[in-house]
């Protein structure tokens, strides 16, 4: 029997593009968190953030995330970066989210992503989103191992990584 999967990490930490091939290897849905508030919202998370602010945005991404974690099916689910900033949605995802994993990476290889790809990322802080993310990985790491039962380093190939943590869904 395959285990529902989470995946948990900083954003640019390749939450998305490992949980679609973690899926595939799998045979199970992969569902992307960010893409599913975007179509309950009915817009872009940065356009969301820029009209209603971040507190509006993290209640929203609450309720999402009980929505997509109700049931017993398995699926991997790729969160959202700042998913683990409200209690809640760590308890949830601990209690819900099967195997939890964290793909860590050092603020600089996080950087180096987001300023090749910085895409429709709001930024959280004012500041440049690459430049933002020492003091959002500070804040965040402690919570991301708090819930997550595996911890792998981001800065391995999707490959490799998609084939670790289907062995551990499947374990």
């Amino acid at each position: 029997m395959i285990r529902r999967v989470t995946l948990v990490g900083m954003r640019a930490s390749g939450k998305s593009t490992v949980g679609r091939a973690t899926a595939i290897l799998l045979g199970c849905p992969c569902i992307d968190a960010d893409a599913a508030l975007e179509e309950r919202l009915g817009c872009s998370i940065a356009a969301w953030f820029a009209r209603a602010g971040e507190a509006s945005f993290r209640e929203r991404e609450a309720a999402c995330l009980v929505e997509l974690l109700a049931g017993v099916q398995p699926f991997v689910l790729a969160t959202g970066g700042g998913a683990v900033v409200r209690r809640e949605n760590r308890t949830l995802l601990a209690h819900s989210g099967g195997i939890v994993v964290y793909l860590h990476a050092e603020a600089a290889h996080l950087q180096e992503r987001l300023r090749a790809d910085a895409g429709n990322r709001p930024s959280l802080t004012g500041a440049a989103v690459a430049d933002e993310v020492s003091a959002l990985l500070a804040v965040r790491d402690p919570w991301y191992r708090e819930i997550a039962t595996h911890v792998l380093p981001a800065v391995e190939s999707v490959d490799a990584l998609a084939a670790r943590i289907a062995a551990l869904a499947r374990a």
